[in-house]
């Protein structure tokens, strides 16, 4: 028996709904984390996207809703064989991509006519600038 096979068969129980309450671990471990910051001027979103471009990524505004979502189909590399292509011999590939999609409720002070988004080094940042909200104003009271 191989060593990582109880491991394996550990994790295959997180499938049946008996031994824990309805949760999709996929959903969870193939979702991009999220850091969102607010500063005085502007809210900050940064999503990790490793190996993803501009044109991988789809973001959309939408009643005040933002969305981000990747297009690209599910593609699992996982190999445990080996295998030659050309000067390279692989021993373990394992890496997977699938498609995702998060939403966010934007806060009401957010500029949406100026939203900004830009990738680099594998990092989404999203720059949401804040709205002037005007100072609350004071109504006179006149007597009749």
């Amino acid at each position: 028996m191989n060593d990582l096979a109880l491991f394996n068969n550990l994790f295959d129980a997180f499938d049946d709904d008996r031994y824990l309450p309805s949760f999709n671990y996929k959903k969870v471990f193939h979702s991009p984390k999220v850091d969102i910051s607010e500063g005085k001027d502007a809210y900050t979103l940064q999503m990790d996207m490793p190996g993803k471009t501009e044109n991988d990524v789809n973001i959309e505004l939408n009643n005040n809703v933002l969305t981000i979502s990747s297009s690209e189909e599910k593609k699992s590399e996982k190999e445990e064989k080996t295998e030659k292509k050309g000067d390279l011999k692989w021993l373990l590939k394992e890496r997977s991509y699938c498609k995702f999609s998060r939403s966010f409720t934007l806060p009401d002070d957010v500029d949406s006519e100026n939203l900004s988004a830009n990738v680099k080094n594998g990092v989404l940042t999203v720059n949401m600038p804040r709205k002037a909200i005007a100072a609350p104003k004071r109504i006179a009271i006149t007597c009749a």
